[in-house]
């Protein structure tokens, strides 16, 4: 049964997703899906996001099982984030099918229209779903594909009428470079994805790959202090950039900035996302709404209401006694501005820390990183490095981040005595942070915290 080694995606009427329930696989599921086009799927467990998309219409089973793949698929879609050995990935590979990479079909769907993509180790996503946000209420009605469940929109897709299209530039496997955008932004090229790349330079080889591949008509927006050799580019930053923020102040608890463009001022913009890498992430969002015509009182309008981002400094509850956040923070830079951002807020209280790291390689290759950025906390609860793709490394635990630490007040935990463990402190702002499987528990501990 030989498929077709290329695709047009009109001519699609059944696809398959390996992974369904990726952040961006169903982004993308959901967007052929809106085009009237039947999607099927496999995940290996079912989660609020899969429940939702059968919801929606789409068949999804939970075993890996080719006898429940239905016939007449005529695209795959497969996340790297599944194992060559898959047993489904092998069995449409031995059939003949050609399969594609999300980012793959990403750059199908981008082709057609006038790409906004978003880059940078960090802050794709809040920039991306704060960029959408804005140009909807500027009245610009974009599609968005986004790498969190965006408050606003409720959903990590967003359908729209004009004809730009906002993405996430993921360098991961270099998947931006599938990509040819109208306007480009890179938020941070921290070194990142070692297992990749192999070191930080040729991780910075890979965003100036991506920079080079926006069109002669658009512009990439680069953040004052990255470089990009002798590629032209637009500045933007905090207190620095031709597109800046300026005068960052926290007022009655909400973050409050001045903008100045090359196109005027705004005085007074009032954000709901705490943080100065917020506030930067921002800046990037604003700059490229101009490009676009959003006016003065529309920025302010969307910046006022925008929700913010699932998993992203998630207020998950609050009283008189303690604060509950949830955030993704995965990477050293990301623990660093989460913490700094809750201090901030919070600056009289205890900050009590419980982290879990993402990888294997990644806690190797950032423990010293890892283990600075936790000792701004007051207090540590560590837990067992959740492995995602990887098979463990002889070595590496989270006892080597632990060992690091100069903190006094750190334990290891595990996930059978977490709770336990949490419900023996004195808390006055908890944050739970990582990127693994750690948002299972964000439910329980509101819970216990709404029982004390």
């Amino acid at each position: 049964m030989k498929k077709q080694v290329t695709v047009n995606l009109p001519d699609i009427q059944k696809a398959y997703f390996i992974g369904i329930g990726g952040i961006g696989m169903s982004a993308i599921a959901r967007y052929l899906h809106s085009k009237g086009i039947l999607v099927f799927g496999y995940d290996k467990t079912a989660t609020v996001l899969t429940r939702k998309l059968e919801k929606e219409g789409m068949k999804i089973h939970y075993d890996d099982d080719s006898n429940q793949i239905p016939e007449g698929i005529d695209l795959v879609v497969y996340t790297p984030a599944v194992p060559e050995s898959h047993g489904e990935l092998t069995w449409f590979r031995a059939a003949g099918y050609s399969v594609y990479k999300r980012s793959q079909v990403l750059g199908m769907i981008s082709k057609s229209s006038k790409t906004i993509a978003i880059a940078g180790t960090h802050g794709k996503t809040t920039t991306s779903s704060i960029l959408a946000h804005l140009l909807h209420v500027g009245g610009i009605s974009c599609t968005a594909f986004l790498g969190g469940i965006a408050q606003n929109f409720a959903s990590n897709y967003v359908e729209g009428k004009d004809e730009w299209v906002v993405v996430e530039a993921d360098e991961y496997d270099r998947s931006f470079l599938q990509l040819h955008p109208y306007y480009a932004a890179i938020l941070s090229m921290d070194a990142d994805h070692l297992d990749i790349y192999g070191d930080g330079d040729q991780m910075q080889d890979g965003f100036k790959a991506f920079a080079k591949q926006v069109v002669p008509a658009g512009n990439v927006f680069l953040k004052e202090g990255l470089s990009l050799d002798d590629q032209d580019s637009i500045s933007f930053g905090v207190d620095q950039g031709t597109y800046r923020a300026e005068k960052v102040r926290v007022e009655d608890g909400s973050f409050v900035f001045d903008y100045k463009s090359p196109h005027g001022e705004m005085k007074d913009i009032r954000f709901t996302l705490p943080g100065r890498h917020n506030v930067e992430n921002a800046t990037a969002a604003i700059a490229i709404a101009e490009q676009l015509g959003v006016k003065e009182v529309a920025v302010k309008k969307a910046m006022a209401s925008f929700k913010g981002i699932k998993r992203r400094f998630e207020m998950i509850f609050r009283n008189d006694q303690v604060v509950y956040i949830d955030d993704y923070a995965h990477h050293p830079t990301e623990l660093q501005a989460a913490i700094a951002a809750a201090r901030a807020l919070f600056p009289d209280r205890k900050l009590t820390g419980i982290f879990q790291p993402h990888l294997y390689s990644r806690t190797r290759d950032f423990v010293a990183g890892f283990a600075a950025a936790l000792d701004q906390l007051d207090e540590v609860l560590l837990m067992d490095i959740y492995p995602a793709r990887e098979l463990p490394i002889s070595g590496v635990s989270s006892q080597i981040v632990f060992d690091l630490m100069e903190l006094e007040q750190k334990e290891l935990v595990t996930k059978t005595n977490l709770l336990n463990e949490l419900g023996k402190k004195q808390l006055e702002v908890v944050m739970t942070l990582g990127a693994g499987d750690i948002d299972t528990f964000v439910m329980p501990i509101k819970e216990m915290l709404n029982h004390e």
